[in-house]
């Protein structure tokens, strides 16, 4: 199985303040990988690390077979293109059309035509469910499910081998939730991406990700296919997993896919 990401020994400090310990973890080819952890335990920062917007006081971070530490800059312009990231709030160019947003990176990274680049907008439009006319509106004139499906778009626009998802269902009521869920597992199968996940969502851990990773204590606790993480006696796995609903939703989803097997 092919190495996508790779973490190892990571230390992150701020000041005084250590965020990480020796944190590691392994992201493979083709899965969703989800991480979660405990308030302050570093999420976000882990993920910026990887997209290299920060860089940890010590340890590895490997995207790609390419170490991050001391890497050139065209290699780093090269990366950047290989990936997406849709963060939590989307963080679109409000004073950008929605067209214009996705153009961005292939502005900055190709030198195609504006014809051809119109077609791959509504292309990337079409391919998270949304209407042509939407390339025309701006971020203010959409909904929170359109922003995160426009968002979506922008961050597929250079077709990645790495898709970045912080919170991708914060703000979205169950069934839009849900509809995103279905639609990241639908792209990851279409475009043979590997998606990195930072979550909370109990369905979306419970239905979508292959493998997950728990911070807390500054380091990870747990990590594995769910099966293995709830194995897990740390008190933090325990409090968030603790639900009678988490434990029959595991079963009830071991149970369909066993059907599926038959």
């Amino acid at each position: 199985m092919k190495c996508m990401i790779k973490v190892e020994n990571v230390v992150t400090r701020f000041g005084s303040r250590t965020i990480h310990d020796g944190v590691s973890l392994q992201i493979n080819e083709n899965e969703i990988y989800g991480i979660l952890g405990e308030s302050g335990s570093g999420k976000s920062v882990l993920m910026k690390e990887m997209i290299m917007l920060m860089e940890p006081c010590a340890g590895e971070v490997t995207v790609l077979g390419k170490p991050l530490k001391g890497i050139s800059f065209k290699d780093a312009q090269a990366l950047r293109s290989d990936w997406g990231v849709l963060f939590q709030f989307g963080a679109l160019y409000s004073s950008l059309t929605i067209a214009e947003n996705i153009e961005v990176q292939l502005k900055e990274f190709t030198n195609i035509s504006k014809m051809m680049r119109d077609k791959l907008v509504q292309s990337k439009l079409a391919l998270v469910g949304l209407e042509p006319y939407v390339g025309a509106l701006y971020p203010s004139e959409l909904s929170g499910g359109m922003v995160k499906r426009a968002a979506l778009a922008r961050a597929l626009a250079m077709e990645p081998k790495l898709l970045f998802l912080d919170e991708p269902t914060s703000g979205l009521d169950p069934i839009g939730a849900r509809n995103f869920d279905a639609l990241i597992v639908e792209l990851r199968d279409l475009l043979g991406i590997t998606v990195v996940m930072i979550t909370h969502d109990l369905d979306s851990i419970f239905s979508i990700v292959d493998r997950l990773a728990v911070l807390a204590d500054k380091k990870v606790v747990a990590e594995g296919s769910l099966e293995n993480v709830l194995q897990s006696q740390h008190p933090f796995v325990e409090e968030f997993f603790k639900n009678e609903y988490s434990k029959t939703h595991f079963q009830d989803k071991a149970v369909m896919n066993k059907g599926k097997d038959v």
